[in-house]
């Protein structure tokens, strides 16, 4: 009797079996290397993805739960290693899409061409259990008795699990305005969401998945990376992060050998620069990370531009609608636009300084992307990244926030930076002050104010508390200093 993907896989993990971890990718890789395809739609980047993922299973061979189900599990990792790809591909804009032919099957192909770039969101939005009932049915083509055997349920439960789980899926479609009957998309998927893996990947998998257990049983904890092909080197990335380094040179496949042998001649070097590479992809990734962010945080202010700007609205309407002056003779008079309450000028005040900052930490934020994703040190450095409708303040230019508004001459040298690091570096960019005014100005209630910018881009004006700025300021990464 044939033994368990479980056994197969403990087997490996405690035997270093070569013949079961090949009879595991034997069984999956047509399902992963699909799962991948259909998320890059590119042969070699879909391979790279597949290796991945059986490198993944053979570092954790170990340490799965018992009742693991292996194909639901390899489908999931395939698909969360698929999308780092592509998103790493559309930073660098090196996305090639490749089409893909179908085979002809008793369903149309303008279905499956409809169904295929929905069918992974749709598995993604299933239930576990259901999403694993549909791989085993339908994906591998098990029969209903081998589903209910390997979920550990009788064969009816089996029957309806599957069933509810493909009337989910059809509505998923059918929400999205792709319209199919239960047996057409059963078809569908059965004749086209499975296909054969390139000739020669499998062996170069399992060779992979053996050096990945050989290497990690023997290099240190933070050295669990292997010398391969370019496409195992990709791997190093899949490690510690999604990184670009040495993933595309897939012409240097024939070398690996040799580089590993190579690696146990001379594993004390090799471990040593292994360690350095690592350290500096965690690095990497740590900045693709901080820059995705950043471009998150500055996708959701947009909201707060809008509501600045619908107050500043407000305030002209309210300036507009004062009552002009009664001329008493023919001499000039002031034009009614200029004439505004101290309190709506200190209003503005306020509104004019939150805009300052943010534009000048925005300009920050653009510097430290070309300069190792660290802030500047000074303005100088920012000002070439501020945009130029920001500087009327700082050039001293007629301000242009609302007609007939004073300029409140806002220029750098009243504020002062007091974080010049990486951002990557924070862990929670939104409570770190990057840019301070340097002194504090009263409202019209005679309370103490201050504006400030913080590391995700975003800009405040706080009022001092009983004990002034400075414990505030100390819970925002500013050290203890005299407050005004």
């Amino acid at each position: 009797m044939s033994q368990t993907d479980l056994e197969l896989l403990r087997r490996y993990a405690q035997d270093n079996s070569e013949d079961a971890f090949a009879e595991i990718v034997r069984r999956h890789l047509d399902l992963v290397f699909s799962a991948a395809m259909r998320q890059i739609r590119n042969s070699e980047l879909a391979q790279e993805v597949a290796q991945s993922a059986f490198i993944e299973l053979a570092r954790q061979a170990g340490s799965l739960k018992p009742d693991t189900i292996l194909s639901a599990w390899l489908y999931q990792v395939a698909r969360r290693k698929a999308i780092d790809v592509v998103r790493r591909e559309s930073r660098r804009q090196l996305r090639e899409q490749v089409a893909q032919e179908l085979t002809a099957m008793n369903v149309a192909a303008t279905d499956w061409t409809q169904i295929e770039p929905l069918l992974d969101e749709g598995m993604h939005a299933l239930e576990e259990k259901d999403r694993a009932a549909v791989l085993l049915r339908y994906f591998e083509r098990k029969s209903l008795r081998e589903v209910a055997e390997t979920m550990g349920i009788n064969e009816d439960a089996a029957r309806k699990r599957v069933s509810r789980a493909v009337a989910r899926l059809r509505e998923f479609f059918g929400a999205r305005g792709v319209s199919i009957a239960e047996n057409g998309l059963i078809v569908a998927v059965t004749g086209h969401a499975v296909q054969a893996a390139p000739a020669g990947l499998g062996a170069t998998i399992t060779t992979a998945g053996m050096l990945a257990g050989k290497t990690i049983a023997a290099a240190t904890a933070t050295t669990k990376a292997i010398v391969m092909t370019t496409l195992q080197k990709g791997l190093i990335g899949a490690t510690v992060a999604a990184t670009a380094i040495g993933i595309y040179q897939a012409r240097e496949a024939s070398s690996w050998h040799t580089q590993f042998q190579q690696l146990q001649q001379r594993q004390g070097p090799l471990t040593e620069q292994l360690e350095q590479l690592a350290r500096a992809t965690n690095d990497f990734a740590g900045q693709l990370l901080a820059l995705r962010q950043e471009k998150e945080s500055l996708q959701g202010r947009t909201g707060e531009l809008l509501r600045l700007r619908g107050e500043v609205g407000v305030l002209k309407n309210q300036l507009a609608e004062k009552p002009k002056p009664q001329q008493q003779n023919t001499s000039p008079v002031p034009h009614a636009e200029n004439e505004i309450t101290p309190e709506d000028e200190l209003k503005l005040q306020g509104i004019a300084r939150m805009n300052y900052v943010r534009e000048w930490v925005l300009a920050f934020s653009l510097y430290a992307e070309q300069n190792q994703g660290r802030f500047p040190t000074n303005f100088d450095q920012a000002d070439p990244f501020l945009r130029e409708e920001a500087k009327a303040e700082a050039k001293l230019k007629p301000h242009e926030f609302l007609p007939g508004t004073p300029k409140f001459g806002l220029t750098p040298d009243r504020f002062e930076i007091t974080y010049q690091g990486s951002p990557a570096a924070l862990s929670n960019a939104s409570s770190i002050i990057v840019l301070r005014e340097k002194e504090p100005w009263q409202n019209a209630n005679g309370s103490w104010m201050r504006a400030y910018a913080f590391a995700d881009g975003h800009s405040e004006i706080h009022r001092a508390g009983d004990d002034g700025f400075e414990r505030w300021e100390a819970q925002h990464g500013l050290a203890s200093q005299e407050q005004h």
